[in-house]
């Protein structure tokens, strides 16, 4: 089993930029591929960015447009996904997830996740 915890979202003006967390517990953090994912009301789960076990290669989403950019440190246990010049669009809950796949985009290949951080952007 691994617990996920996310921290970091909150409200900020278009054109900021956040910092997103999750801290991981249970096995082996450096077993699994990471990834974020998010999701806006009445919309499907869309993938964001994802990170190899090693710190490694990371994959993007369509909408990361170059903005969002996902790192890990395995020794602490925990991954971030950046997000700069954030655009109104970019609101939504931002989920970490954690799965044996590595780099996929296709949110069932996750096996463990976490319950979401708020991120709402104002124009």
């Amino acid at each position: 089993q691994v617990q996920l915890v996310e921290s970091g979202g909150g409200l900020v003006t278009a054109g900021g930029s956040l910092r997103l967390s999750c801290a991981a517990s249970g096995r082996t953090f450096g077993d699994y591929g990471m990834a974020w994912f998010r999701q806006a009301p009445g919309t499907e789960r869309e993938f964001v960015a994802a990170i190899s076990r090693s710190v490694g290669t990371s994959y993007y989403g369509g909408s990361a447009e170059g903005r969002f950019r996902i790192s890990r440190d395995n020794a602490k246990n925990t991954k971030s996904l950046q997000i700069d010049s954030l655009k109104p669009e970019d609101t939504a809950v931002y989920y970490c997830a954690a799965g044996l796949k590595i780099g996929s985009s296709y949110w069932l290949d996750y096996n463990y996740w976490g319950q979401g951080t708020q991120v709402t952007v104002s124009s």
